[in-house]
């Protein structure tokens, strides 16, 4: 059985990204690789969204594009309600940000077995179901 990724924001950037070309290709490597079985939620999208808009400063058109691009190559998963509360008791239990906790609940809710992040704690295993990997661990320690 396929293992169901979930990707969190930086991880699908990077993908975009010219800037550091050994993660975009590990980006591009985890996508192409896993394609039917990976998976991004709405609040990933919006964060690409602002970060597209405000860091990277690209035009509304180029933005829309990137979204439209995303819609066609995942799977896009909503939150509900219910979600934010199971949010913000992981947050609680694993002493999380508010935000990476809805990403993981997210992802808890829709069977994800791994959920590839640089920015949450590698190794970390949530509820004996969700395994948190950075994709970008030896190229961080190669950029020290």
């Amino acid at each position: 059985m396929l293992d169901r990724i979930f990707l969190d924001t930086n991880v699908i950037l990077y993908s975009y990204s010219e800037d550091d070309i050994y993660k975009q290709n590990i980006s591009q490597e985890i996508l192409g690789n896993n394609i039917f079985n990976t998976f991004i939620s709405k609040q990933v999208v919006n964060e690409i969204i602002n970060i597209l808009l405000k860091k990277i400063k690209l035009s509304s058109e180029k933005v829309e594009n990137v979204i439209l691009e995303l819609d066609s190559e995942f799977e896009i998963f909503d939150f509900t309600l219910a979600t934010q509360i199971k949010a913000i008791r992981l947050k609680k239990d694993y002493n999380l940000q508010f935000y990476d906790a809805l990403i993981i609940a997210t992802a808890l809710e829709n069977n994800c077995t791994i959920l590839y992040s640089e920015d949450m704690q590698d190794g970390l295993v949530v509820e004996n179901k969700l395994t948190i990997i950075n994709p970008f661990k030896g190229a961080n320690e190669q950029n020290l």
